[in-house]
């Protein structure tokens, strides 16, 4: 595939990976990019995951014809992209590796060297002339690794971006981009929102054209929607107005009050409510639903002084991620010792700008004439 008329994708598409980095869903699959620049001198950006070294090189060899890569650039270190950096510089033995300098201690831990002979380390602003091309290399510390960087070519004015801008799915899967690239960002990157935030600051600065991630498509067209997206997530905003009811239930009766309260927002007037079982949905979607909307309410049941498991795996993702900027309602069944609400409370208090609603449901075995009251005046609260 052609980025530009100098600039070649050598990626390859895994369709046969069933959960990425071990926990995220992908029915789509996932693409590991690379990409080669062709001039005077030759670029390689990134390699892949270790099981597609012999597509990558054949790619890459396709493109080359017949010519040897200059340089191999290293913008990120997870194996995803870093593990056939060896393989690479046995094979082009004259090829030097740009990276920063933490990339090449990771190198040296990974591969048992850090080709002090071949290497050339750079940093902020740091340029290396191609020929008519010339890339810019912009560090990004934490997005989501601490080696990161990015690659500005200002030539064909391409942004290649490393896991910023990545998605879920192969790169020519055809869907919606937000949705997978939501749940990417959110699982994957979103903790690091702050300095995911002072890279689209830097990049602001830049004419981009074409957008290059390590995942997913490559980005040519209305790149305003995408970098206003990032934006939004990258800030903790509000993207859709909504709410979502998240709930655990042992034996329905949860699950009936949360099914009443989302019929109660509806009528009147939520724009969108979306109710999401934790112990049977994707706990990645969930988690990206709560990001994407204003505003939360948990429900669960007592469980053993604690909350039921699901909705305490919930709420920890959503701490560890800096969820914030939210209003939450609190929804609580027990038979005896109702306490799950207070439990939550307490779960909740280390997180930033959170506003508790007012009305905390509480559920005594079975939804009754006192539950309904209580479901209809937190549905008030919360629409």
């Amino acid at each position: 595939m052609f980025v530009t008329d100098d600039i070649k994708y050598i990626g390859v598409n895994d369709r046969e990976i069933d959960l990425f980095e071990g926990q995220y869903d992908v029915p789509n699959g996932m693409a590991y990019n690379s990409y080669a620049i062709i001039d005077e001198k030759i670029a390689i950006m990134d390699t892949v995951d270790a099981s597609f070294g012999d597509e990558w090189l054949g790619n890459m060899k396709n493109v080359l014809d017949g010519r040897k890569p200059d340089y191999l650039i290293i913008q990120h270190m997870e194996p995803d992209h870093s593990a056939n950096i060896a393989r690479f510089m046995d094979e082009y033995t004259d090829a030097v590796i740009v990276s920063t300098a933490k990339s090449f201690i990771m190198i040296n831990q990974f591969f048992g060297t850090e080709y002090k002979e071949r290497r050339m380390i750079v940093d902020e602003g740091d340029t290396l002339e191609l020929g008519k091309h010339s890339l810019t290399f912009v560090t990004a510390p934490m997005v989501h690794w601490p080696e990161v960087m990015v690659t500005y070519d200002k030539t064909d004015k391409v942004l290649f971006s490393a896991d910023a801008f990545g998605k879920f799915g192969t790169w020519d899967t055809d869907e919606d981009w937000a949705c997978e690239a939501r749940r990417y960002y959110f699982g994957i990157v979103g903790k690091y929102g702050v300095q995911a935030k002072k890279l689209l600051d830097k990049a602001a600065g830049l004419d981009i054209a074409i957008i290059c991630p390590l995942h997913g498509p490559v980005l040519s067209e209305n790149l305003g929607y995408y970098i206003g997206l990032y934006n939004i997530w990258t800030t903790y905003g509000i993207e859709s107005e909504g709410t979502v009811i998240a709930y655990t239930s042992v034996y329905g009766n949860t699950k009936k009050a949360a099914e009443i309260l989302r019929e109660k927002l509806i009528e009147k007037g939520c724009k969108k409510v979306v109710l999401n079982d934790l112990a049977r949905c994707d706990m990645a979607e969930a988690v990206e639903d709560a990001f994407r909307y204003g505003k939360l309410i948990l429900a669960t049941t007592t469980y053993n002084s604690d909350v039921f498991p699901f909705m305490r795996i919930f709420i920890n993702e959503l701490h560890e991620r800096g969820y914030k900027n939210r209003k939450i309602g609190l929804v609580e069944n027990g038979t005896w010792a109702p306490t799950a609400a207070n439990v939550m409370k307490k779960k909740l208090a280390d997180f930033k700008n959170i506003e508790l609603a007012e009305t905390v449901v509480t559920i005594k075995s079975a939804v009754n004439d006192d539950t309904l009251a209580a479901l209809d005046k937190l549905a008030e609260e919360m629409k």
